[in-house]
């Protein structure tokens, strides 16, 4: 399972942001969609005053026409009710047409925001956060963002100025029952500010579970090999069991802390409308209120339910989307240690001379009492030369590879091509030098031309020539078997490339390294899951195109060895010897050792290689 961190976790709650310092940090996504935003405000608070119309209305029409008898002023008063009907309809259609579609725009501004800073992020940023985690954050997080800004913030504000109006009205009728009605509904409010404080953290612990689980569901498909072929499918459900109870749990309780603020929400307005009953009717009785007021002051208060009740699940809404924010700037806020220089240098004509000049690495999160995984590395590659790395496991082999594109950067002294220092290039310009195959070859769910040109935009606008490098590098790394799949080179080899065996995937990694034609070629033992004749077949053609092109090469295999010019041995992180393979094998003890551990077929000893 993943070592990960399951997210970074919230801050304690005496340093966090206010919700409306939160939320406000939306506006540079918002700002072009505001103007219809408020817009569809405007219209929903028109809606809602066209609503506390009908009220007087009906005032009118019961002290008038109803008290008169005079019948012919019912069909006015009735054609202007469905006048004002129509119209708040007419509004409430007007919001919805106005903010949702630039809410949907916000949403995918913000997403390919997200998209493209997870793609800046160096590796160490993707080491410490679980896939799950990301995902969450650009999906629910995000579609939560979009429907707070389509629906939430707006009757939030709407409903607030409409209970402030609404009051108003009330009082315009009768200061009395608006007094009543007011102090009997302060409990809501006060109970709704007080809500905060606890559903925001458990909302944070519910988002945090979501993308923990999301975590879990993505590593027991990825790893469903694993799992059935050790017998583990009960042992993971048991696990993800758990997980959704404690996210069960935890939605029990922002449930519970919901249902609360509703008991207060439904309690208090029927409180109020007993306690106005009791005291308009009195007050009509003594003649202070007529009839019509009464009616239009109990009208009023109806309408004015709804906007009192939706305080409650706006409120959850907005905290939930509060935390749905928070948890969206953690990414965008995460800092990016392998950045572009301001003035990057060029290289205009490459050659590939890679040197490492002192070169030290270890991860920032190591204890101070761990050795560098690369201490001090001295190692010179000429132009066109292949050189192989050995070493036991753990010496720092595949580190050193890493630090050549930058996939980390070194914490001390420097790796060159051609004379400048790595750092000084802009990251585009550096890996359009460097090609990379890993032993863990990935795959994206694209075709094997996409895959295979993945390091060739260049050629988009010429398929001819594209087609002809993309059969090169094919033929290099042996891909033969890409005709027999149904479509060809056009096939789409699935999720990750797991349609592919190990073999056959490693192939068409192979092929996307030399189909990038870099100045340097870094492998990191690319031929490991390749049966013996197809690894010779590959090795000869690889001699093709190493004879030209500056080659670092992990090798795993002593066949991998004899691809190079040179070798360089690892141990503990430096390099301890270099030279061909047969003066260190006549003049190095470690190095028999650690090509005999190479070979599988081999059952020296190392007391018997030292001997």
């Amino acid at each position: 399972m993943s070592q990960k961190s399951s997210s970074a976790r919230p801050p304690d709650a005496g340093k966090r942001p206010s919700t409306v310092q939160s939320l406000a940090r939306l506006y540079p996504y918002v700002k072009p969609a505001l103007p219809r935003i408020v817009l569809g405000m405007v219209a929903a608070l028109l809606a809602a005053v066209v609503a506390l119309l009908i009220p007087l209305v009906l005032q009118l029409l019961v002290d008038g026409p109803l008290s008169s008898g005079d019948r012919s002023q019912v069909w006015p008063a009735f054609a202007v009710v469905l006048g004002l009907g129509v119209a708040e309809a007419i509004m409430i259609g007007a919001r919805r047409r106005l903010v949702l579609t630039p809410s949907t725009h916000v949403e995918a501004t913000m997403r390919n925001a997200l998209y493209a800073k997870l793609q800046d992020l160096p590796v160490a940023f993707h080491d410490r956060w679980q896939s799950g985690q990301l995902l969450s954050r650009s999906v629910s997080d995000l579609s939560l963002i979009r429907r707070w800004l389509a629906f939430g913030v707006v009757l939030l504000v709407v409903n607030v100025l409409t209970i402030v109006v609404g009051f108003v009205v009330l009082f315009s009728y009768s200061w009395v029952l608006g007094l009543v009605f007011l102090v009997a509904s302060l409990p809501v409010f006060f109970v709704s500010f007080a809500f905060e404080k606890r559903y925001s953290v458990v909302a944070r612990r519910s988002q945090d579970q979501v993308g923990d689980l999301a975590t879990s569901v993505e590593e027991s498909v990825h790893g469903i090999r694993v799992l059935k072929a050790f017998g583990r499918g009960k042992h993971s459900l048991r696990e993800f069991a758990k997980q959704a109870e404690d996210l069960r749990g935890t939605e029990i309780e922002k449930a519970k802390a919901i249902s609360k603020l509703w008991l207060w929400l439904l309690l208090v307005p029927d409180v109020a409308f007993a306690l106005c009953l009791l005291g308009g009717v009195w007050l009509a009785a003594d003649g202070q209120l007529t009839v019509g007021q009464l009616f239009a002051f109990f009208a009023t208060a109806t309408v004015l339910r709804w906007p009192v009740e939706s305080i409650g699940f706006l409120l959850s809404m907005t905290f939930d989307t509060r935390t749905a924010v928070d948890r969206y700037f953690e990414v965008m806020d995460s800092e990016n240690t392998v950045t572009d220089p301001e003035s990057p240098s060029t290289i205009a004509e490459p050659h590939g001379r890679l040197e490492f000049k002192n070169t030290h690495f270890r991860y920032q999160d190591s204890p101070a009492q761990f050795s560098d995984l690369v201490n001090g590395v001295d190692l010179v590659v000429e132009p066109g030369e292949t050189m192989a790395l050995v070493g036991l496991t753990g010496s720092g082999k595949t580190t050193l590879l890493s630090l050549v594109s930058r996939l980390y950067d070194v914490t001390g002294g420097q790796v060159l091509i051609d004379g400048v220092d790595v750092r000084d290039l802009s990251r585009e310009e550096l890996r359009r030098h460097i090609g990379m195959a890993f032993e863990d070859a990935t795959l994206f769910s694209a075709s094997v031309r996409d895959n295979v040109l993945l390091g060739r935009p260049d050629l988009a606008e010429d398929p001819d020539e594209a087609d002809r490098v993309m059969r090169e590098a094919l033929e290099i790394a042996q891909a033969d078997f890409v005709e027999r799949l149904p479509e060809g080179v056009d096939t789409r080899v699935g999720e990750e490339g797991l349609s592919l065996s190990g073999g056959q995937r490693q192939r068409l990694a192979l092929a996307r390294a030399i189909a990038a034609r870099p100045a340097v070629l870094v492998l990191d033992d690319p031929l490991s899951a390749l049966d013996v004749d197809t690894e010779a077949r590959v090795e000869a053609g690889l001699r093709r195109v190493l004879a030209s092109t500056t080659s670092l090469i992990v090798a795993h295999r002593p066949s991998t060895v004899t691809l190079a010019d040179r070798v360089a041995l690892l141990e503990n992180g430096t390099v301890t010897a270099v030279g061909r393979h047969s003066d260190l094998i006549a003049s190095n003890q470690h190095y028999r050792y650690v090509i005999s551990s190479l070979d599988d077929d081999s059952t020296t000893s190392r007391e018997e290689v030292l001997a």
